[in-house]
């Protein structure tokens, strides 16, 4: 593979966008001087909805986009916190679950039934924690998965997948190892030096990555972390261009100049060796995933597909990089869901840079 390709199938991300809610004031015989109505405030983009999103977490229950109005729609539980959110320029909406019930609704999915083949996160849109089973759950462990979400009332939303949950092993632009095909995801730099991120399973398996099957080492993995998380470093050892794009594979690429949190709502691409590029929505955030090679925890989940080898490709909005393929259900014929690690906790991790 030339260093052009390994490049261009680095991902980015974009923020998310908000739009102020419009109060209404009706005005009424008892009160003929009542205010006039507040002035619609100005659609946000992704990008700002994203970054106000961020803001708005304390004392709220969530918050998700909504791509059609342009608006960041923030849960609360008491009126304060909605004159907060307002006054921010958001859209308030009282809900019944607080976030730290919903979060000790988790716990005790983690506890009683962290079983291999299922996944759940906090979903913003129902005040719900989701709990996905796939086709391999059944008979004692559905059973043990069933009698745990009833005991939790209506937190919980139980669901079931056609699917089966699994790492996409196999792979933007193609890297090579012995047996395995995965993607790269973003370039990096790390103590000045160049790097890249892929997924933590594919750094588990590969030692040393080519651009082509059974050609020449061009990186070497330093460090992998899955399961728990699912990311991985490498740093380069030939003499290959690094650019800081994904590649679109049009003949084009996307360059990728920051790393961004992904917001509930936004609409994504993933750009893999396997599929190249496919879009959909981020539908959860902080996903737990258990494949049965282990737990993995704070994922993106989103409604793009993915197949084996697509492992580690960049998931990106724009010119920002959101995420690394980890792995999913279905494929991109009969369509699916994907998960992704979040690019800014492997950035943290290993104390690189987009770059």
């Amino acid at each position: 593979m030339k260093h052009r390709r390994i490049p261009k199938r680095r991902a980015v991300l974009a923020g998310a966008g908000a739009l102020a809610l419009a109060a209404t004031a009706t005005l009424t015989l008892a009160n003929a001087n009542a205010a006039p109505a507040p002035t619609p405030l100005a659609k946000l983009s992704s990008t700002a909805a994203s970054t106000l999103a961020s803001q708005l977490k304390t004392g709220t229950a969530g918050a998700f986009y909504d791509a059609k109005a342009k608006k960041l729609v923030v849960n609360v539980v008491n009126e304060a916190a909605a004159e907060t959110v307002r006054a921010k320029g958001a859209e308030a909406r009282l809900v019944k679950h607080t976030l730290a019930q919903l979060a000790s609704a988790r716990q005790t999915l983690k506890s009683k039934a962290t079983i291999p083949g299922t996944s759940w996160g906090i979903d913003p849109t129902s005040n719900k924690v989701v709990v996905t089973a796939d086709r391999t759950v059944k008979g004692a462990k559905l059973d043990q998965l069933t009698k745990v979400t009833k005991s939790l009332g209506d937190k919980v939303e139980l669901r079931h997948s056609k699917g089966e949950f699994k790492p996409f092993i196999a792979g933007g632009d193609a890297i090579w190892g012995s047996g395995a095909r995965c993607s790269l995801g973003f370039n990096v730099v790390k103590d000045g030096q160049p790097y890249f991120l892929t997924a933590g399973h594919c750094g588990n398996a590969v030692q040393s990555w080519s651009d082509q099957q059974g050609g020449s080492e061009i990186a070497a993995t330093e460090n992998s972390s899955f399961p728990g998380d699912d990311y991985a470093i490498a740093k380069y050892t030939g003499d290959t261009a690094h650019p800081s794009e994904v590649d679109l594979y049009n003949g084009s690429t996307q360059k990728i100049t920051k790393a961004a949190e992904a917001t509930v709502g936004e609409k994504v691409q993933r750009s893999g060796s396997t599929t190249q590029v496919h879009d959909g929505e981020v539908t959860g955030l902080n996903e737990t995933v258990n494949y049965q090679e282990g737990t993995v925890e704070g994922l993106i989940k989103t409604t793009v597909c993915a197949e084996p080898g697509d492992s580690g490709g960049a998931l990106f909005d724009g010119e920002s990089a959101l995420g690394l393929t980890s792995g999913g259900s279905g494929d991109c014929s009969g369509g699916g869901e994907t998960f992704f690690q979040p690019v800014t906790e492997a950035l943290e991790a290993y104390g690189a840079q987009i770059g």
